[in-house]
């Protein structure tokens, strides 16, 4: 397996040294930092540091779950996360020193929060934080009245964050949703930079498109006439980008398309600031006048598109003006409705439907709670000091996938020995001064949130530094408390990577799945292009296939991390994410010439509605890994297709022409990747 044991290292040499560009907001960061510190600095001053230890705790433990989002999501998210934290303390102050009722309530608690992985990473962050205050408490028994105050202040941790997250709400409301859309067009101004070839993939574009979709148009969106606005911006974007990429089809006029292209990203650029910024679009305006002052020749096949553009870019500047509380009133567009393929699914019903040994989120959940358990026996069988480090780092490192999971292992037993020689310096060189370690305590605190996602590695480092000094106001020596740590970090990783290799879900057994879900979501767009007048179903289904387009790429990259995938698989699955990627930008450049042409003749609906259902061929047979059936003739029809158009002499003939063609050999070679891997794979 010289091939899977390259992908193997390859793994372990990016973990650690790759590092990605923090994105989390520096206000964010200090919110949380203050969140855990200024309890301690109140409990110091006021001579009760265990109150402020207790509530800064709590906030430590849930500070994850201030993630992005509207603000009534976000305040429900933290309010769920606090009482689940505080419900899990007070079980373990109350349970930790009677060892069975503690296994049980591991193993229950460790099954419920894995299968949380079923409603996504918020939900299974809560799991988490569950576990871990089970845990952590349970090394610490009291009695009935201790442990409701105890548990309380650790609840309180948690609100403290949550009144923090949203205290700006009054002042700005819709920041969210403003950043939201600011994200997204700053990516289309990159776009417009840069056309995209058939090959290339704007992974950051399309999962900035499809949190604006859940942020504007998820269960809980705010309300109110700038949401007018913000509606309307968010299915410009959608045009926007869908002009960007027809124009990329048509190869027609280089230096003109380039020149226009430039101008456009200077617009959306604005645009961008301005709705970052809360401020009157001018720069945007000036852009945008620059833009209409070009009045070079324009060739025919770029004309109908350059003008639709323009239009949209305008109605974007002036939107952006619209956004925000200051111009609610002056909002004038109607209000969407949530789409279907954004609706959330009944809770009892997606539980129900994932209670089966074949669902990734059961045999997650059964690991958990195995691997906690027995984590919690072996630190209480023998005694470990600091031994509830050991539960707590399984529960943390122990993820769904394989490739989670060695990297969240690999990286805390890293970052873990790195901390123990930072903390270990760090207070030689600090004053002995209770205030002098807080401060240090801030900011290995500001450093953890800051890095969580740059580098994992480097994180915990930090968050090593901040417990040890946080358990250290309690009485705790920092230097047997950190050596402690190492050892039961590396036992609890240890742990953690065997109990998923005892019951493994390799990706390389779903990912067939994923990619079918992904060409069946293309040929539900397809289908939804072969009627022009349903521009809702093209929108949700356009948004369907963005998301089964996303679940790909994910499936893909945990797939390349996993030892043992075969090359054939790996193979394969590349070659069908490039391809199906080329049929999406032939779908929406389809719909883009719909938009700056008159109607569609019927025989080119007629057409792509046979090539819908050529997709869902090959998805079938992707599914039930076989070769494809025999397609329809696409060739055929697209050359009777062709005829028929310059016949009718239609000025956007010659377009429709190229992109049937395109469309045509987008599916051949869908179904000839697929033909060619199953003697292989045979």
């Amino acid at each position: 397996m010289p091939a899977s044991g390259y992908s193997l290292r390859t793994q372990l040499v990016e973990s650690l040294i790759h590092v990605k560009r923090p994105d989390v907001p520096l206000w964010v960061v200090l919110r949380n930092t203050l969140a855990v510190v200024l309890p301690l600095g109140v409990g110091l001053a006021t001579g009760y540091p265990e109150v402020g230890l207790g509530v800064g705790a709590g906030a430590l433990d849930t500070m994850f779950s201030d993630q992005p989002g509207p603000y009534r999501q976000r305040m429900r998210r933290l309010l769920l996360a606090a009482l689940v934290a505080g419900l899990a303390a007070l079980l373990g102050f109350t349970i930790g020193g009677q060892l069975l009722p503690m296994l049980l309530a591991t193993a229950a608690f460790g099954f419920c929060g894995g299968m949380l992985v079923v409603f996504g990473a918020d939900a299974a962050r809560v799991g988490m934080t569950s576990m871990i205050l089970l845990v952590i408490a349970a090394a610490t028994p009291i009695s009935s009245t201790n442990a409701l105050l105890a548990s309380a202040l650790i609840a309180c941790g948690g609100l403290l964050l949550a009144l923090l997250a949203v205290a700006a709400w009054p002042l700005q409301r819709y920041r969210p949703e403003r950043h939201a859309l600011a994200e997204v067009y700053a990516g289309l101004a990159a776009l417009a930079r840069q056309p995209g070839q058939d090959t290339d993939a704007n992974p950051a574009l399309t999962d900035a498109m499809t949190a604006l979709q859940h942020t504007l148009l998820g269960r809980y969106r705010a309300h109110g006439r700038a949401m007018e606005a913000f509606a309307v911006l968010l299915e410009l974007a959608e045009r926007i980008r869908l002009e960007l990429v027809a124009m990329s089809e048509l190869h027609a006029a280089p230096a003109v398309h380039a020149r226009h292209r430039l101008r456009a990203a200077r617009v959306l650029d604005a645009a961008a600031r301005a709705l970052e910024n809360a401020e009157p679009p001018q720069r945007a305006e000036r852009a945008l006048a620059a833009l209409r002052n070009d009045t070079r020749a324009v060739p025919d096949a770029l004309a109908a598109h350059l003008r639709t553009l323009d239009g949209q870019l305008a109605a974007a500047v002036r939107n952006a003006n619209w956004a925000g509380s200051r111009g609610e009133l002056r909002a004038a567009a109607a209000e969407t409705q949530l789409p279907r393929t954004l609706q959330s699914s009944s809770v009892r019903a997606m539980l129900r439907a994932n209670l089966t040994p074949r669902s990734v989120a059961f045999r997650h959940a059964v690991r958990m709670a195995v691997c906690l358990s027995v984590a919690l026996l072996v630190s209480r069988l023998f005694k470990l000091p600091h031994g509830y480090w050991l539960p707590m780092t399984a529960a943390i490192v122990l993820r769904a996938d394989f490739s989670a999971t060695f990297n969240f292992g690999l990286l805390r037993v890293v970052g873990t020995v790195l901390g123990l020689v930072l903390t270990t310096a760090l207070l030689h060189l600090t004053p002995d001064s209770p205030w002098a370690h807080l401060a240090l305590m801030a900011l290995l605190c500001m450093a953890f949130r800051w890095l969580a996602n740059a580098h994992y590695g480097i994180a915990v480092a930090a968050l090593t530094g901040t417990v040890v000094i946080l358990l250290a106001f309690e009485g705790v020596d920092s230097g047997v408390a950190v050596t402690d740590r190492v050892i039961n970090t590396a036992l609890g990783c240890g742990m953690a990577m065997l109990a998923y290799l005892a019951w493994p879900t390799w990706e390389r057994g779903r990912a067939h799945g994923a990619l079918a879900e992904m060409l069946d979501a293309y040929a539900g767009y397809l289908r939804a292009l072969a009627q022009p007048e349903q521009r809702e179903a093209q929108r949700e289904t356009r948004s369907l296939a963005r998301t089964a387009r996303s679940n790909a790429l994910a499936s893909l990259e945990r797939m390349r991390a996993e030892p043992g995938t075969p090359p054939s698989l790996l193979e394969l699955a590349r070659a069908l994410f490039a391809n199906g990627n080329r049929l999406a930008r032939t779908a929406m450049a389809l719909e883009a010439l719909g938009d700056a042409s008159p109607a569609r003749p019927a025989a080119v609906n007629a057409f792509v509605a046979t090539c819908a259902d050529a997709v869902q061929v090959v998805a079938t047979a992707l599914r039930e890994q076989r070769t494809p059936d025999t397609l329809p003739a696409l060739r055929a029809l697209q050359q009777a297709l062709q005829a028929t158009l310059q016949a009718e002499g239609r000025a956007e003939a010659e377009s429709l022409v190229r992109l049937s063609d395109r469309l045509t050999d987008n599916i051949d070679t869908l179904a000839h990747v697929l033909r060619r891997a199953r003697p292989a794979a045979a």
